[in-house]
């Protein structure tokens, strides 16, 4: 348990390191603060830890079986009679524990995580005074529009306002306004602009059209991709719902039979994963003797028999989300690993079965 939380350790900041730059790059940029950042990280850690605990379970395993058999702890054991299927036991029941852990993520803390991040970034971008509001600065929240203001009132009013609109590759559309407003509506945030002139320009025929206006109000809202509320994603909907589907879910989710029913059952395989990578890590050292130079063609064996149930996981999944009725796939990298590692134990447990015959010298 202790090499466990070591290697869990280590994935998990090397996971947080690669995503958490990109997050701090986006929230930053849009004028968030430190502490918003580290509230979306929070919210990003347990599907993280989804991610690392059957390898860190299975590093884990190997690390403390390797120190055994260094150490002729195994050997010792073995001697006094203890098969390789009773050395099994304390692996299964730590690899069952891990599983455990990994099943309160999948089933409860990765879903409701989503969930909260999804309704904080949506309060985000409905919070346009952190995005726009910036006194001086050329801004650009999204393809094709810049946004300046030069000052801000006590009051909240904008003052000298330039917008410029080139989302069409054919026209270009600047407004400039003395005095404008930004208001916050349902439909997403608006900006009130009055007495300014909007200029047109067609660049197809080179042509320029020029508008004044006393005041005119333009869809910031719309322009950021802001619609309201967005609907459920798969993956913050509770197991009971993806193995139960109705047709509101499928209808608000706008996603298949086969997608719920494939998510649903690989929330609990991935619990079973982890007693795989923990039997096929300790089965494999096991089929090698004592040596002092170490088990690193069992280790090596290890790895890539882990990979490959990790491939057939992926294989099998990706055909139970185009088929409802192909779910039971789902659990095939489980059962194979669950086999695979049958088979080594009992390999391990018949030394003699592979052996090289030695051709006995005189005596």
């Amino acid at each position: 348990m202790v090499l466990f939380g070591f290697f869990a350790l280590v994935l998990v900041l090397v996971y947080w390191v690669n995503r958490a730059v990109i997050l701090f790059d986006q929230l930053i940029a849009n004028g968030q603060s430190a502490m918003v950042f580290l509230e979306f990280t929070a919210l990003t850690l347990p599907n993280v830890i989804r991610l690392v605990l059957p390898i860190a379970a299975f590093a884990a395993v190997v690390n403390c079986t390797n120190r055994l058999s260094l150490e002729s702890e195994l050997v010792v054991v073995q001697a006094t009679g203890y098969s390789p299927f009773r050395l099994a036991r304390p692996v299964l029941l730590f690899g069952a524990l891990v599983g455990l852990f990994l099943s309160v993520l999948t089933h409860f803390l990765v879903p409701a995580s989503l969930t909260q991040l999804t309704e904080r970034r949506a309060e985000i971008q409905q919070n346009m005074t952190a995005r726009l509001l910036q006194e001086g600065t050329f801004l650009h929240p999204a393809k094709g529009i810049t946004f300046y203001i030069r000052d801000i009132t006590a009051k909240g009013e904008l003052r000298d306002v330039f917008l410029s609109d080139r989302r069409k590759p054919q026209t270009a559309i600047n407004y400039s306004a003395r005095r404008a407003l930004l208001i916050s509506e349902e439909g997403g945030a608006k900006l009130l602009m009055f007495d300014g002139l909007a200029q047109v320009l067609r660049t197809d025929g080179q042509l320029l059209s020029t508008t004044s206006f006393e005041d005119f109000v333009f869809n910031i809202g719309a322009l950021l991709g802001q619609r309201g509320a967005k609907p459920r994603k798969i993956s913050e909907l509770p197991t009971s719902q993806l193995l139960r589907p109705t047709a509101s879910l499928l209808s608000e989710t706008k996603s298949s039979r086969a997608a719920f029913l494939q998510k649903g059952h690989e929330r609990i395989s991935q619990a079973l994963l982890c007693v795989v990578a923990a039997l096929i890590g300790f089965s494999a050292l096991m089929m090698g003797g004592f040596s002092r130079f170490g088990l690193w063609r069992q280790i090596l064996l290890a790895v890539v028999m882990l990979i490959l149930v990790k491939s057939l996981d992926n294989y099998a999944n990706g055909l139970a989300f185009k088929d409802a009725d192909l779910w039971p796939l789902v659990y095939l990298s489980s059962l194979v690993g669950i086999l695979a590692g049958i088979g080594m134990l009992w390999v391990s447990a018949r030394p003699a079965l592979f052996s090289r015959r030695r051709h006995r010298g005189p005596q």
